[in-house]
């Protein structure tokens, strides 16, 4: 099926809600966005249950449509047949471009190996706990317990500046423009007179926070068991996510498998003397790994993930258009 280049891709976002947690839907909605416009927008379970009493709430609000799918046996999900045929009927319609596959389960790999025979884009979500075979038979696999991690240090982050830039009136303000009857006391120090120096409960407060911020920083692959630390700036931990649940052995082996994608697309793509576009290495990364995302290693962009991990040497040139482009190689042993 031709797909006009002027045009979003059209996607169907599938989701299982027997293996999903609703606490997700807003990073799913988003990785869609990013690839396209969603047309559909399904989800599948047995509402009569109170297991997804929690979905509810969410389904009004972003206009999803939960279809009933009773469990005509105990032990056994019929949703995964219900969310198949609708899969295809999708598909044989000829409304979409791709589909969003939302499942941390297994069943679904000869779905998602159907829909890109078919020329489907088709992007896969779940939690770290997805089999590999439904992985590697989607084009692109999202980690969506990896990526709710990141969006909470994020937001964690971006409240503790606000804490931090607020003064005391900011803070009486959002109290109401009260104050506090019983302030709870303030260590006391002695100066050189013996006078008694009392620090104010805000400036402990704003000290707490400032160390905070200090000690939040990057984490760099490397350290998540790459072969080579980065630079001095790039080894400096980052506060844990669920990607540091993995023993260290199993780190090891994840980021030996990136460096060995990267290096054979440096092999192919570069020129005589080694260099490679880096544009070239973001966009044939992902077809060697569909499962690849900077954003599960604490980065947003391609260019300080493969800086920190200290195997690689960086070139920046001014183009003709007044641009300037980045392009990598190999660092020589």
């Amino acid at each position: 099926m031709a797909v006009d280049a002027t045009r979003e891709l059209r996607f169907a976002i599938l989701i299982d809600a027997d293996n999903v947690s609703d606490k997700y839907i807003k990073i799913i909605l988003d990785e869609v966005s990013n690839s396209g416009v969603a047309t559909y927008k399904r989800i599948y379970g047995d509402w009569t249950s109170q297991r997804l009493a929690s979905w509810k709430g969410c389904l009004l609000e972003n206009s999803i449509i939960p279809i009933q799918q009773y469990s005509y046996t105990y032990g056994k999900s019929s949703t995964d047949s219900a969310m198949i045929i609708d899969a295809m009927d999708i598909l044989y319609s000829g409304n979409v471009d791709g589909f969003a596959i939302v499942s941390s389960d297994s069943d679904f790999t000869r779905l998602a190996a159907r829909l890109r025979e078919s020329g489907m884009q088709v992007i896969g979500m779940g939690e770290q706990k997805t089999p590999e075979p439904f992985i590697s038979a989607c084009n692109q696999f999202k980690y969506l317990d990896l990526l709710y991690a990141a969006r909470r240090l994020e937001d964690a982050a971006d409240d503790d500046a606000e804490d931090a830039d607020e003064g005391p009136d900011d803070k009486r303000a959002k109290r109401g423009g009260r104050t506090t009857k019983h302030a709870p006391k303030a260590a006391a120090s002695t100066s050189g007179k013996g006078r008694a120096v009392v620090a104010s409960p805000d400036a402990e407060q704003t000290s707490l926070q400032a160390s905070k911020a200090t000690s939040r920083s990057k984490r760099a692959p490397g350290d998540l068991g790459g072969d080579t630390p980065g630079s001095a700036q790039g080894s400096e931990l980052q506060e844990p996510s669920d990607f540091n649940e993995l023993s260290r052995a199993a780190r090891r082996r994840h980021m030996k498998r990136i460096r060995s994608a990267v290096d054979a697309i440096v092999d192919q793509f570069s020129d005589e003397e080694g260099w490679v576009f880096l544009g070239t290495v973001g966009s044939e990364l992902p077809k060697r790994l569909s499962d690849f995302d900077v954003r599960n290693y604490g980065y947003k962009k391609l260019s300080p993930f493969l800086k920190s991990m200290g195997v690689y040497e960086f070139d920046e040139r001014a183009m003709s258009s007044g641009s300037r482009a980045v392009y990598l190689r190999i660092k020589e042993q």
